[in-house]
């Protein structure tokens, strides 16, 4: 009987809207802070875009997740009304960022039998970037996290962090398929190690998340429709 060697030594997912919700929470937040800071705004200022500017700024300092977006909206808030937003405002703008924090996991649909069909044959880890306590209590109250091998919440992706996982994990990165809605962070960095990324876009996608380059080597990258998919791709 001829075995047929498997492709990848591990599968590693992304987290956020890759496996559940999250963008459409950052979304409702940016549309509600231009409702909420555009009355005290000049003439002529593009709320939203201020605050996106904002957030660019603070990457380096704040990096991701809910608390960092609150902190550039407040900062926004301030800066684009010249220090007239009332306190009151400040107020709701805190209070939003509070819900989200507190918000439930939404699970995608057909994540658990995907994690459990893909996991029957593979290693699983999931890697993803944001807030360590928020991140953490997101996959403990996902119901996921018995699929993963190891949990990484790291500050950035990037081939030197997906290196350093790997690594660590005792893997090639070429011999790693990571899965995941955003080519900035699951694809490109992925490919530069000589690794594969399947990308699963999601309707929604964080402006500083976008990129050009749309260029991938064919043998190294594959996008589909859907999770669901994922387990057909691999031959499990």
């Amino acid at each position: 009987m001829t075995v047929t060697a498997k492709p990848f030594d591990l599968i590693a997912f992304d987290a956020d809207d890759t496996l559940w919700h999250s963008e459409d929470s950052f979304n409702a937040s940016e549309l509600r802070f231009v409702d909420l800071v555009a009355p005290y705004a000049a003439e002529g200022i593009d709320v939203k875009a201020a605050l996106t500017a904002v957030e660019r700024k603070n990457l380096s300092l704040l990096g991701y997740g809910v608390k960092a977006f609150g902190l550039s909206a407040v900062e926004a808030a301030i800066s684009i009304t010249a220090g007239r937003v009332p306190v009151e405002v400040i107020g709701q703008i805190v209070d939003m960022i509070h819900d989200q924090l507190s918000a439930p996991v939404r699970l995608l649909d057909h994540v658990p039998e995907v994690l459990a069909a893909v996991g029957g044959s593979y290693p699983l880890a999931l890697i993803t970037k944001g807030d360590l306590i928020h991140q953490t209590h997101k996959v403990e109250t996902s119901g996921l996290a018995h699929h993963f091998q190891r949990v990484e919440i790291v500050l950035e992706k990037d081939p030197g962090t997906y290196d350093r996982v790997f690594r660590e994990l005792g893997v090639d990165p070429a011999r790693v398929c990571m899965v995941g809605n955003s080519v900035r962070s699951d694809v490109l960095p992925v490919i530069a190690l000589g690794g594969t990324a399947v990308h699963v876009p999601y309707p929604l996608l964080w402006e500083l998340e976008h990129v050009d380059d749309d260029s991938y080597p064919p043998d190294h990258f594959v996008e589909l429709s859907s999770i669901a998919a994922l387990p057909d791709w691999l031959g499990v």
